[in-house]
């Protein structure tokens, strides 16, 4: 007899893949404890599409020129009622956290910075009315290969006032992927409870490169 599992929703909104690459990582850490993980694009998502049948949702959106997703922003403000009904959890992904975490940041930037990210997170859930039952910010990356002239120009000019990588020839990437690890474990934990007694097989260890 097959044992019903817990279904969690991955939902994400990404420009670059940045956040796409999150949402991977995050399911497979959610499987790995025993979880059944959808993971869907909510610029994609399917006609009637709904949160029913979850027993929780995490979301990642990334920041971009000051604002989240707008199609994250629409899904949340959407999907509003159905998010409020189960545990859920919230990642926001920008380049001012990463001048949060930044070893060496002096600490007036680090407290700008830190300023920023919090009045962004706040608007966004202002707007859509939404209070998740976890949020984090998280440092996301400079993709410089994926930029055209202009963005490429105008996120060189955002990443030298905070302290981030300024070679174009070069992508960068800021995410500390272990306390990301952990905030995906604790949520995971909240939904599934303790972890199963171990069957004798080693975890399977989902480290991202770089």
């Amino acid at each position: 007899m097959s044992i019903a599992r817990t279904r969690i929703a991955v939902l994400f909104a990404t420009k670059e893949g940045q956040t796409r690459k999150i949402g991977d990582y995050v399911a497979a850490r959610l499987r790995d404890s025993g979880a059944e993980v959808d993971v869907e694009d909510v610029a994609h998502l399917p006609e009637g599409y709904s949160l029913a049948g979850y027993a929780g949702a995490l979301l990642a959106a990334s920041i971009h020129m000051g604002k989240h997703e707008g199609a994250m922003v629409k899904f949340v403000k959407h999907h509003h009622a159905e998010l409020a009904s189960i545990p859920t959890a919230f990642l926001s992904f920008s380049l001012s956290e990463a001048g949060v975490e930044r070893p060496g940041t002096p600490p007036e930037q680090r407290k700008s910075s830190e300023g920023d990210v919090r009045k962004i997170m706040d608007a966004f859930f202002a707007e859509t009315g939404w209070s998740p039952t976890r949020q984090r910010p998280v440092a996301g990356a400079l993709r410089y290969s994926q930029y055209g002239f202009v963005m490429r120009f105008v996120m060189r000019r955002i990443a030298k006032k905070t302290g981030g990588g300024t070679d174009t020839s070069r992508d960068y990437e800021y995410t500390d992927w272990a306390a990301l690890g952990q905030f995906v474990d604790d949520f995971g934990l909240e939904l599934l409870g303790p972890p199963k007694p171990s069957d004798g097989r080693p975890r399977a260890a989902h480290v991202w490169p770089v």
